[in-house]
């Protein structure tokens, strides 16, 4: 189902270019060059995102805002300012705008934030189903399976949702730590209020800080003007913290003092800030470990673990696998003309014995590729990836790499030996990441959302480490 977006804006001119440039097969844009119009429009046609002007012939910007923030609590609105030093756009921020951008815009800039407004939408509108046979009208994200360990979880997510603690997820990445957040928020007394979702890992660290509380003009080199926090954004709803053992430990200390007493102090500033938020955190780190190593703060590990939801991996419920086949099998494709597939039982005995060390994304994944190898409408298993078709043992699974390919790593692993090189997994992995992930762009002509499904990530992911490099002007990236 194609989104929409909804653009405000008095000039003409802008409006064309906004829309030739942004809409596509995925993306419908609307206009209106009024407040009132806006308003309207945003009520009768429902958009998942919204760009907004602070100035209008018939209503300031800021009206038009509240009006619409009035009607619809959980659509995320852009606001676009001609003027660097006006207050009216932070004041926006401060009653829950998405984020602000200021005229010329730049269209790469301008693409970037649409495209996280619009995941954003998802994330808040979207609804999480919880083991509940009949389903959504689509493709709903739903919380799956009806082993006993599954029903554990259900009944956390019940019993925690309606009270005002925080809660920490522990999990494998892959296991649905996100879709356990927005099901504790969608049922949870601020339902209608914000949520936000920040992946720790994904941010350097003084980049994480001033996401999360903001910072002021002149902070540090590129700070050319305030920027409103996510916690001052969200005050009043809920923020999940995703990959929160990836958290520095000064970034931990704030906070802790946040979690204590609701306060906080935006990057270089001294105003204290007073926000009231609901903390879901989530990590695939041994938090108990990392606290003995150093690496975590015990107070603060005792503020956020209100009430613990632990997730089990998939291997750890496998009856559960079939359901989740066949929920993925019968989610819309993108394709016109969906034919309906089946999988064999040798196909599905195959899956079943798998032990999926990237749990249910991993498993999502591997059923996408099945359907696209599949000829026909059965799914036999020479269509499944060789690592799940053979069943072998790890010492029997076939090398990937030809035998030279695996020789020049090897060379590369030993020489940094030998220079006593340190992080050396972590070097060597990153260079294996940007080689295919800058193969993929180019396999797929840069579209993001292809590159993620060839590769078998989320586009949040993909972001987040394109986020790490820089064009060097040949159309490859590097690290930056």
């Amino acid at each position: 189902m194609r989104q929409k977006l909804l653009i405000v804006d008095d000039e003409p001119n802008v409006l064309a270019t906004f829309k030739k440039r942004l809409e596509s097969e995925s993306l419908e844009v609307m206009t209106a060059q009024t407040g009132r119009e806006g308003i309207e429009l945003a009520e009768s046609h429902r958009p998942s995102a919204m760009l907004l002007d602070m100035r209008l012939p018939d209503m300031t910007g800021l009206e038009t805002f509240a009006e619409i923030r009035r009607r619809s609590p959980r659509l995320p609105v852009v606001m676009i300012t001609a003027y660097s030093t006006t207050e009216m756009a932070i004041d926006a921020m401060k009653h829950g705008a998405f984020e602000y951008l200021l005229k010329p815009v730049d269209i790469n800039q301008l693409r970037e934030i649409v495209d996280r407004a619009l995941e954003l939408s998802h994330l808040r509108q979207a609804p999480i189903l919880v083991d509940q046979a009949d389903g959504g009208e689509d493709g709903s994200d739903r919380i799956m399976g009806h082993s006993a360990v599954m029903q554990e979880v259900y009944k956390s997510i019940g019993r925690i949702a309606s009270e005002e603690v925080n809660v920490l997820i522990l999990g494998d990445s892959g296991t649905g730590k996100e879709l356990v957040a927005r099901a504790i928020y969608n049922h949870s007394a601020r339902h209608d209020q914000t949520f936000l979702a920040i992946n720790c890992a994904a941010l350097p660290e003084n980049l994480l800080e001033s996401e999360l509380f903001g910072h002021e003009r002149g902070a540090f080199t590129g700070a050319d003007h305030r920027r409103i926090g996510k916690f001052e954004q969200a005050n009043g709803g809920t923020i999940f913290l995703d990959e929160l053992g990836d958290m520095s430990l000064s970034t931990q200390a704030k906070m802790l003092r946040l979690l204590q007493d609701g306060r906080f102090e935006r990057v270089g500033g001294n105003e204290t800030i007073q926000t009231d938020v609901r903390v879901i955190a989530a990590t695939n780190q041994d938090l108990a470990k990392n606290i003995v190593e150093g690496k975590f703060r015990q107070d603060l590990y005792f503020r956020l673990n209100g009430f613990t939801i632990p997730l089990p991996p998939l291997r750890k419920r496998r009856e559960d696998i079939r359901e989740l086949i066949e929920h993925f099998l019968n989610l819309p494709n993108g394709s016109k003309g969906q034919r309906t597939v089946r999988m064999t039982s040798e196909t599905l005995r195959l899956l079943e014995n798998y032990d999926w060390p990237g749990n249910v994304r991993e498993l999502q994944s591997v059923v996408k590729y099945a359907r696209v190898h599949a000829v026909g409408e059965v799914i036999t298993p020479d269509c499944l990836p060789e690592v799940i078709r053979g069943t072998l043992g790890e010492e029997e699974r076939p090398e990937f790499f030809p035998a030279e390919t695996r020789e020049s790593i090897a060379q590369v692993v030993r020489q940094m030996l030998r220079e006593q090189c340190g992080d050396i997994h972590r070097r060597v992995q990153e260079e294996v990441d940007r080689i295919a992930i800058q193969e993929a762009l180019q396999h797929v002509g840069g579209n993001q959302v292809q590159a993620s499904e060839r590769l078998g990530i989320s586009r949040t992911t993909l972001r987040a480490k394109l986020s790490h490099w820089e064009p060097t002007g040949t159309g490859e990236v590097e690290p930056s």
